[in-house]
């Protein structure tokens, strides 16, 4: 037991001792001086009655005297707050997880199996929280950071479908079937472009350092100290039509700065020549050194390496990296002292009754 305020006593109990000596000091029995004497009181004095009731009452005063001491004693100590150390263990330290999606056209295979993989992986979340943004010309923040994992996989479910339908439109499946799945297929298909493609004309699109450090800002209170990551998925195929406000390797220094690890995902080459005729190469290394740069993994989707094996790969990972949160704390023991002094008024209070009497 250690006490955190020991001045309490240190000052206290000199105090108090000098307080009670002046107090039986002035209190001590004085020589009669005024008032009416009795006479013959020595055959009353010598009776049984008399002798053991001022033994009881002597015994009762001297009792008295001691309890209201060491009842002040007592609140000295629970003034000078008694604790001792404690390490307890609060399990796991939980993670903050963004799912952040490049929904450019080009890479709608890709994110239909990665979306797929994670629902199962959403669904065993325990204590983590989740959120989603997508981008392409312009961030949207599909799913805030959350631990609803209902919410979540419903939000999935519903990015299955666009991504989904991006394909078809890829494959030009319904572009000039002029009939209401036609026409309900495009309204889906709007709906999301139109958060996601703000000014395309002016700007382009796959901003990539954009929709990352737009990530970044969608985590909740930065300064906390919380177990970031970033799930990315991109082609790395910027096309911008003017300069960006940050590059991708400008994005990647501010997850460094907020301590946020990026997981990379990259699509085959096989799916990412559908899409774009950009390098296929400089893109690939450009974000992998990104990736690397934040401490995270870099990963390329491949036929031996699909979407599935990589989303169990990033969670063995990130098992290896929140270690156990051991915290040492100040725990108080006021309950000895406290209960001492309950007891202590209470005799306390039951002698001084019995005086009364």
């Amino acid at each position: 037991m250690v006490l955190k305020y020991p001045l309490f006593l240190i000052i206290g109990i000199p105090v108090l001792l000098v307080g009670m000596g002046a107090l039986l000091w002035f209190g001590r029995k004085k020589k009669y001086s005024d008032g009416k004497r009795v006479a013959n009181t020595g055959f009353f004095r010598k009776t049984p009655q008399y002798s053991g009731r001022r033994k009881l009452r002597t015994v009762l005063s001297i009792v008295m005297l001691l309890t209201v001491i060491a009842s002040m004693v007592m609140t000295l100590f629970l003034a000078a707050r008694p604790y001792r150390m404690e390490r307890t263990s609060n399990g796991v330290k939980k993670r903050d997880i963004f799912l952040c999606l490049d929904v450019s056209y080009s890479i709608c295979y890709l994110n239909y199996e990665l979306v797929d993989s994670l629902e199962e992986v959403v669904a065993g979340l325990s204590g983590d929280r989740f959120g989603i943004t997508i981008f392409n010309t312009s961030s949207v923040l599909y799913v805030p950071m959350t631990d609803d994992y209902q919410f979540i996989l419903k939000r999935l479910e519903e990015l299955k479908e666009y991504f989904r339908l991006q394909e078809v439109y890829q494959e030009n499946d319904f572009e000039f079937e002029f009939d209401d799945e036609y026409y309900k297929k495009a309204e889906t298909l709007d709906y999301y472009d139109a958060g996601t493609l703000v000014n395309n004309y002016q700007k382009g699109s796959s901003l990539i350092g954009e929709g990352l450090a737009s990530c970044v800002y969608d985590f909740p209170r930065l300064a906390e100290d919380r177990t970031r990551v970033v799930i990315m998925a991109t082609d790395n195929a910027q096309m911008a039509l003017q300069k960006p406000l940050i590059e991708l390797d400008g994005a990647a220094d501010l997850c460094v700065k907020n301590h946020i690890t990026m997981f990379g995902i990259f699509p085959d080459q096989s799916t990412y020549a559908k899409g774009t005729d950009t390098g296929y190469e400089k893109n690939l290394r450009d974000f992998e050194a990104a990736v690397e740069k934040t401490g995270g993994v870099f990963y390329q989707q491949s036929k031996s390496l699909t979407v599935e094996d990589i989303v169990k790969d990033i969670q063995k990972e990130e098992a290896k990296r929140v270690d156990e949160l051991i915290i040492t704390k100040e725990v108080d023991q006021p309950e000895g002292f406290l209960i001492a002094l309950v007891i202590l008024l209470f005799v306390s209070i039951s002698t001084g009754v019995v005086l009364r009497l």
